[in-house]
């Protein structure tokens, strides 16, 4: 049995090809790729590098000053556990707490000061 889409009928000419494409991936390319942000789109990057930067910013404080103040060891969490209590009280722990923090703001200031405009 023949398919009936490559059969022609004898009086009719056969369709012609339609054109090639110049760019055989435009139809999976972004249309929108070129195009410029919305207002919207852009204040909603700008309020979310914002806020990154300031939470990596508190964070970072805290994780600096917290470890060094007797907040630190004498809370309610560690008192029914003594022996994580000498490890968080222990200079060397509360020093990688500390560089913890330096870390997390070095990653804030540094989001801050690589922001594009583009989202």
């Amino acid at each position: 049995m023949t398919d009936p889409t490559l059969t022609s009928t004898p009086g009719k000419p056969p369709e012609p090809a339609p054109p090639p494409l110049e760019n055989p991936t435009a139809i999976l390319d972004d249309p929108h790729q070129d195009a410029p942000p919305r207002a919207l789109q852009l204040w909603m990057h700008r309020f979310s590098v914002f806020l990154f930067v300031l939470i990596s910013a508190v964070a970072g404080v805290l994780l600096i000053i917290l470890p060094w103040t007797p907040e630190w060891t004498d809370n309610y969490l560690l008192l029914s556990f003594p022996a994580l209590r000498d490890v968080v009280s222990n200079g060397f722990f509360r020093g990688i707490c500390s560089g913890l923090g330096l870390l997390d703001i070095w990653i804030g200031f540094w989001e801050a000061l690589h922001y594009h405009e583009h989202p």
